[in-house]
């Protein structure tokens, strides 16, 4: 399939490069939506346990939630490689603005009970579809940036997991204020700061377009161009795949936690939004020192020191005695986490060819974020007793899929490529 190039120009009526720095043109637009994102992610089974006060619908709730958000990633990819990711932005912030008002409007005219809960699913469902395809289009920036810009492409998605996780401090706890006051309130600031979101999405820089598909081939040939790419880059595979398996953890830890939290150490639904924002903290501080760090030591150490801190707090997190351990050891498994991250973003920037960007981006969100709704179906699924058990067995494997994958990348050149570009 032929594909046509343009590799500084945006699409449509945004043809024109928007002036402004790096902080009005990057960090401002994903700083925003990530806020927006953060507070529908956390504050929506929360509210279905306050509701409801049950285990199985909270992870059926998370299983919901993220399942319509994974659909929508490859036709996101689709979207920002053709029409590029400023408008991309702008209509997912301005459609999640739009229907997050509605929803508030309709549920100060609800009783509380089943009817509320299902619209609290339903908005949980579209706004994670729309917020997906905001991620994907400051995704594509933030890569473009990282390989165009004179910054090392290390420090660049640094500061913008670093933002990522700020908003996740922030989200949390903001959403459950807001919820004191009545699920009314979130939802006007959510819907306020995704009109916020919408407007600066308009400012992001201009992303390479891919021509369209003579045959028509669509979200189908996305994911071909995204599968042959990833195919040809066996260290992004290896990234990939282990850390779809810390995502199992990972997702199984966000969902059953607000059960085991309230449940089992008697705590209220505000200590949960308080144990992620303290785990987003201890990410933040990962994040600042990885950059300080990767100025002296290659990704591959950054690695496998990140890896070994996500395993060891999740294999002791179902023997936490406490609360207050158990949120120590929460914010170390997201510490590590962070490290991860950055050095998965940092390498997906620097070998993604430019011309199948949004779609190979697409792909590898794909596949990090299928185990998220498998863990609410395991949290659905799993008596409240026994949720420390299914904890356990996803750290093991979460541990045996980290070793084998920084073993088998311990000489892969992909991630000595930061050296070259300093």
């Amino acid at each position: 399939m032929a594909l046509t190039v343009h590799e500084d120009r945006p699409a449509g009526r945004h043809a024109a490069v928007p002036p402004g720095g790096r902080f009005r043109r990057i960090y401002a637009p994903r700083a925003s939506d990530a806020l927006a994102f953060s507070m529908s992610t956390y504050a929506m089974p929360l509210l279905v346990l306050t509701i409801t006060s049950s285990a199985s619908l909270t992870g059926l709730a998370f299983a919901l939630e993220w399942t319509p958000r994974i659909a929508a990633f490859v036709l996101a990819g689709n979207v920002v490689d053709r029409r590029g990711a400023a408008i991309v932005c702008f209509l997912a912030s301005l459609g999640r603005a739009t229907v997050v008002a509605a929803a508030a409007i309709a549920l100060t005219m609800l009783p509380r009970g089943t009817t509320e809960t299902v619209v609290i699913l339903l908005l949980a469902a579209v706004t994670g579809t729309l917020s997906q395809f905001g991620f994907v289009a400051n995704e594509a920036v933030g890569a473009v940036v990282a390989r165009r810009g004179e910054t090392r492409p290390d420090g660049i998605q640094a500061v913008l997991v670093g933002i990522d996780q700020t908003a996740t401090v922030v989200g949390p706890l903001l959403a459950g204020f807001l919820l004191l006051a009545g699920p009314g309130w979130m939802l006007a600031c959510l819907s306020a700061v995704s009109l916020f979101a919408a407007v600066l999405g308009l400012q992001t820089p201009p992303t390479p377009l891919r021509a369209a598909s003579p045959d028509g081939a669509g979200k189908a040939g996305g994911m071909r161009s995204g599968l042959r790419t990833l195919v040809r880059l066996p260290a992004l595979g290896w990234l990939v795949g282990g850390l779809a398996c810390s995502n199992l953890a990972l997702g199984l830890l966000q969902s059953a936690s607000p059960v085991i939290v309230v449940e089992t150490f008697g705590r209220s639904s505000a200590s949960v939004g308080t144990m992620w924002s303290a785990a987003a903290v201890a990410t933040l501080l990962a994040i600042t020192c990885c950059r300080l760090v990767l100025s002296r030591l290659d990704l591959w150490a950054v690695g496998v020191v990140s890896a070994t801190l996500a395993s060891a707090a999740c294999l002791g997190l179902p023997l936490a005695p406490s609360y207050v351990s158990y949120t120590i050891l929460v914010a170390i498994f997201m510490a590590g986490d962070g490290g991860l991250t950055v050095v998965l973003r940092t390498v997906r920037s620097l070998v993604i060819p430019s011309t199948a960007l949004g779609a190979t981006l697409s792909l590898t969100m794909l596949i990090l974020l299928l185990p998220f709704p498998a863990a609410g179906v395991i949290v659905a699924l799993t008596p409240p007793p026994h949720l420390g058990r299914a904890l356990l067995v996803c750290a093991v494997l979460q541990a045996v899929a980290l070793v084998v994958t920084f073993t088998s990348l311990r000489s892969a050149p992909a991630l000595r490529l930061v050296a070259d570009r300093r």
